[in-house]
């Protein structure tokens, strides 16, 4: 059992009405004019709780509380229906990936530019922005002038088999031992561990049962899954160590810098990167380390470790895995990349 809840989709979301926003009703603003904000406050995320959000800010600054996701896409179509310039999320990456699932089918390739503000108990994304822990509402609005523009593609995903789902944006995804590793992260955040200290002491006790667990443990045996890269489906290279139709872990994301400083895929930078562990043996185990840190170690396909760029896959699996903390069920995925969105950064 997890430790404390992570959210489980009994299966994939279902399309939500809203009206997708029109790009010539976004006033082009004058030179000294304030510019049209809209901001989601999730009063629940870890960085928020206890605390009132400023909400006389400015009359230029639109702020909705939805209550629940099922609110999202009526606060996100009303923004669109005002032209907002700047979309501001103030939550952690469970809340940026519900407003980007949501706001898919409103803002669709037209997004406005959008800020996080970095208040979840995991902000893996405002880590690769560069957004410091202290930004505030007044920063992002001024960084819309004065900051510096980040290009990210999320992660999009749809079950294989239900077309009538919607398509799920997000930036992080496990499956297998990641999986295990999230639900442990509950533990690490019920003990006051957050952020690259959670991802720290995951990591750690992830790499800890992949060195001395046997194995039956489900670290060390991970999840039985098919994994296709590419158009043309072809199958992802397994090393032959232990069993090939398991692999230990999956991961995989379009962020460039993670949190703990940790570079699991390499050299690899842009686009969607994948790293894909077989049941790899104690001895490649305790090289993890390294390569988790982004050193190169020798051999590191035979050993079972394969790193990768791809512009899809597919994903069939046994077992749940993770997006941004919540859990998908088993199933067969279509994973690709979601529209180019502009993010704001001091």
């Amino acid at each position: 059992m997890m430790a404390t809840p992570i959210y489980e989709f009994a299966q994939m979301p279902r399309p939500a009405s809203g009206r997708m926003a029109d790009a010539s009703r976004r006033p082009v603003r004058l030179p000294g004019e304030a510019p049209s904000v809209g901001v989601i406050y999730n009063p629940r995320s870890h960085g928020n709780q206890g605390a009132d959000f400023d909400c006389g800010v400015s009359p230029h600054v639109h702020i909705a509380k939805p209550g629940d996701r099922s609110q999202l896409p009526i606060a996100l179509t009303e923004f669109a229906s005002r032209g907002i310039e700047l979309l501001v999320i103030n939550g952690g990456d469970g809340t940026v990936r519900d407003v980007l699932t949501s706001g898919l089918a409103i803002f669709g390739d037209d997004w406005p530019a959008i800020a996080v503000l970095p208040k979840g108990k995991t902000n893996a994304l405002t880590v690769d922005l560069g957004v410091p822990p202290e930004w505030n509402l007044q920063d992002a609005i001024d960084a819309l002038d004065n900051g510096s523009r980040v290009y990210r593609r999320p992660i999009e995903i749809n079950a294989a088999n239900d077309l009538s789902a919607s398509k799920v944006l997000g930036f992080i995804l496990g499956a297998g031992s990641f999986t295990k590793a999230t639900q442990a992260g509950q533990s690490a955040h019920r003990l006051g561990a957050f952020n690259s200290l959670a991802v720290g002491v995951t990591t750690a006790w992830t790499i800890a049962q992949a060195l001395f667990a046997g194995s039956e443990n489900p670290w060390r045996k991970g999840s039985r899954m098919k994994v296709e890269l590419g158009a043309n489906r072809t199958p992802m290279a397994h090393s032959g160590r232990g069993d090939t139709d398991y692999r230990q872990l999956l991961f995989a994301s379009t962020l460039e810098r993670l949190p703990a400083g940790t570079h699991p895929f390499g050299k690899l930078k842009s686009g969607l990167k994948i790293v894909a562990l077989d049941q790899i043996s104690r001895r490649t185990a305790a090289l993890l380390p390294i390569a988790i840190m982004g050193r190169e170690i020798a051999n590191p396909r035979e050993r079972g470790i394969h790193q990768l760029s791809a512009p899809e896959f597919t994903l069939e699996i046994d077992d749940q895995f993770i997006l941004d903390g919540e859990a998908f069920p088993a199933g067969k995925y279509h994973i690709g990349q979601g529209p180019e969105l502009q993010f704001i950064a001091p």
